[in-house]
């Protein structure tokens, strides 16, 4: 089984991940981007924010993803696979970016996964409110420093995206307590082994 968890920053996906690590101790953990060698150089290379070109941006994103898919998805389609992030998260942000059709979007992306996806995506969902609340508690990094407004926007693309890629989108009110958001979760995956 391959699900991802996904949301906006301060949502708390690191905490779910290790919830649900309680639950499955032997499950493969991983995360988009940057989960293989490659994948961490190209991260940094993204960070560092020295691409002048969005599409180049984009371009760097499916190469971690395709490399993620060779090297950690499909050894272990066997296994429980947990990511932090997938290739839902990269559609929203290129549509935030707006310079990408959507058409060329999906199709590259399936190009880069050999159309393999999670087979559930879990988004945490904020409230502006709450949102505002959790930044405001801490040292904000590049993608905070844009404001709540353009994480909700982010958030609302997260939505879209998983449409656009035709993913089952389970979504999941992020400021109930740990344990509530857990067993949402895990209530769900029995769908998928049922």
């Amino acid at each position: 089984m391959y699900i991802a968890i996904e949301g906006i920053d301060t949502a708390g996906k690191s905490t779910q991940i290790s919830e649900l690590k309680k639950n499955y101790p032997d499950a493969v953990i991983t995360k988009e981007p940057g989960a293989t060698e490659i994948g961490k150089e190209i991260r940094e290379i993204v960070l560092s924010a020295r691409a002048q070109s969005k599409k180049a941006e984009f371009l760097l994103f499916l190469a971690d993803r395709a490399e993620h898919l060779k090297e950690v998805i499909e050894p272990n389609l066997d296994k429980m696979i947990i990511s932090d992030r997938s290739a839902v998260s990269g559609v929203a942000y290129a549509l935030i970016q707006g310079e990408i059709s959507k058409e060329d979007l999906v199709s590259l992306n399936n190009f880069a996964t050999n159309n393999t996806y999670p087979e559930k995506v879990f988004l945490l969902r904020l409230t502006k409110e709450e949102l505002e609340y959790r930044l405001s508690q801490k040292e904000l990094d590049g993608i905070e420093l844009r404001g709540s407004e353009y994480l909700l926007n982010i958030q609302d693309a997260i939505i879209e995206a998983a449409k656009l890629l035709n993913l089952e989108l389970v979504e999941i009110d992020a400021t109930k307590k740990i344990d509530e958001i857990t067993k949402e979760i895990l209530n769900n995956m029995k769908d998928i082994n049922d």
